[in-house]
């Protein structure tokens, strides 16, 4: 919803909660969620320093697949920060980490069963569109999880935002707008800041075809479906 200053309200009482019973996986949780939130509001260095902070914190006593999910969003930061070699080091640290979790006999806390190689995957698109590198986006990307619009409707549409934006990079017009279209299509259902900070970065990309009916076309359903200025 974009009430940034209500979610860190609430992520620094979780982090103290989790202090307080002494659960250090989930408080490593809890900060690198919050690197995430400081990396949506384009707080790069932040970012890695919180979610740094999280896997060196606990590095001796968290599961290795919560560890691993440190590194992904550490990954993230440095790819919006454009530091490709910290950012291919932090994804293969991650990428590690989760095949030890695959291979581990040790209990690992539930609510950190949604990250696996899929969800490692589906992310590297994004890490690697940040960096420009549309080829190691895509096929990334082939390695994601296909996901039901009705399950994860504002997931599905980012997803496509991003996609269609790689293959804006690969210079493929077609594939794009038609990924594009489909973003819009999806997230005119839902209310979601963050889904309309993906579609902002796509528009970005059209800039080299701003001239064309089609991408015009485009534009305008953005303004009327998802009331936002482009």
């Amino acid at each position: 919803m974009g009430q940034h200053d209500a979610a860190q309200r609430h992520f620094i009482q979780a982090l103290r909660l989790a202090r307080a019973g002494k659960d250090v996986q989930l408080g490593c949780y809890v900060l690198t969620t919050m690197a995430m939130q400081a990396l949506l509001r384009d707080f790069t260095d932040e970012a890695v320093d919180m979610a740094q902070g999280a896997f060196n914190r606990t590095r001796d006593q968290a599961a290795p697949r919560v560890l691993a999910f440190s590194k992904l969003i550490e990954a993230r930061a440095h790819a919006r920060g454009r530091d490709a070699r910290a950012a291919s080091a932090a994804l293969a640290a991650s990428e590690a980490l989760l095949g030890q979790a695959a291979r581990a006999d040790g209990e690992e806390p539930a609510w950190i069963d949604f990250y696996n190689h899929a969800r490692l995957s589906a992310d590297a698109a994004e890490i690697f569109r940040d960096l420009g590198n549309p080829r190691a986006a895509l096929t990334w990307n082939s390695q994601a999880a296909t996901m039901a619009p009705g399950l994860f409707t504002r997931s599905v549409g980012i997803r496509l935002a991003i996609v269609g934006t790689v293959h804006l990079q690969d210079r493929d017009l077609d594939q794009g707008l038609q990924l594009g279209n489909q973003a819009v299509d999806i997230l005119a259902r839902v209310k979601s800041a963050r889904a309309l900070d993906y579609v902002r970065q796509f528009n970005a990309s059209l800039v080299p075809w701003h001239r064309e009916a089609r991408v015009v076309d485009f534009r305008d359903r953005v303004r009327s479906e998802l009331a936002m200025a482009v």
